[in-house]
């Protein structure tokens, strides 16, 4: 398993270095690693997929667990070396993809029963776990160890400054809870603020009939004016008529409303189309 040390040496023995562009920041504590693997739920007969692999600090504990782990990494930089340390292991795969462009199908089959487990760069996390969900039904379940403020986002409750138009999205999908933090400390290089482990689970089923193509024009619309009510920052797509519809309160501001709101207010929109 790797350590800070390790990790040291990797990097300069192969000319290497944290690519800032791919927002890297590479896991130096073994505890880190196997606590995740842990509570990522996962053993023989899992099937677990990687996004950001690095250096294989966190593939290493998840293929110890014996899941069959698909380790993917966009640096081709650190590709090669990623193989030798990790593909030894007969439970464990490299693929050279960018996440924000791959084809899942190809990848993953179309049988569900994944589980993704990541350290995601900043940058991408929100909109890398937002697309997952909207077009890989293959994956049940992601442990994501993303920037603190964005696991709040994910998990946040209705009437807390952390809900917004993401939280209404991941909610319409999944579940979503905080497992852990994750200090600054066990990053190379040490990012400027503290992690965060999202345990994000897929629903059976939507949370609301609702289609999403109705939902969310509407959420994206009252969040970009979030201080306003609803009669408000809706004015021009939503009539009275259709808020008494869906039984909200339009002097409500979009904060206030679960997605199961959404979805009624979505459901009475669309009648009067």
């Amino acid at each position: 398993m790797h350590n800070r040390a390790s990790i040291g040496e990797l990097l300069s023995s192969n000319g290497l270095s944290p690519r800032r562009d791919l927002g890297q920041n590479f896991v130096v504590d073994p505890n880190t690693v196997r606590r995740i693997a842990r509570l990522a739920e996962i053993g023989p007969g899992s099937r677990v997929v990687e996004i950001g692999a690095g250096l294989g600090s966190l593939t290493l504990a998840l293929a110890e667990t014996g899941a069959e782990v698909l380790a993917v990494e966009i640096d081709r930089g650190v590709v090669p070396l990623l193989r030798e340390l990790t593909e030894p292991l007969a439970n464990v795969t490299v693929v050279e993809a960018d996440a924000m462009k791959a084809d899942w199908h190809a990848l993953l089959g179309d049988e569900p029963g994944w589980v993704m487990v990541a350290n995601l760069p900043y940058n991408v996390a929100t909109p890398l776990v937002c697309d997952l969900l909207d077009g890989v039904p293959m994956i049940d379940r992601m442990l994501v160890m993303v920037q603190r403020e964005a696991a709040e986002r994910f998990c946040a409750s209705p009437r807390t400054p952390q809900y917004g138009a993401v939280t209404v999205k991941i909610s319409y999908w999944a579940t979503a809870r905080i497992v852990g933090h994750v200090p600054a400390s066990v990053f190379v290089p040490r990012p400027n603020v503290e992690s965060s482990l999202a345990d994000i689970r897929r629903r059976g089923e939507p949370a609301t009939a609702a289609p999403f193509d109705d939902m969310f024009p509407l959420i994206r619309t009252a969040f970009g004016q979030r201080r306003k009510m609803l009669r408000r920052s809706l004015a021009e797509v939503v009539t009275p008529e259709m808020f008494d519809e869906a039984g909200i309160d339009n002097q409500r501001r979009p904060e206030e409303l679960d997605v199961h709101e959404w979805g009624r207010l979505a459901q009475a929109w669309r009648a009067h189309q």
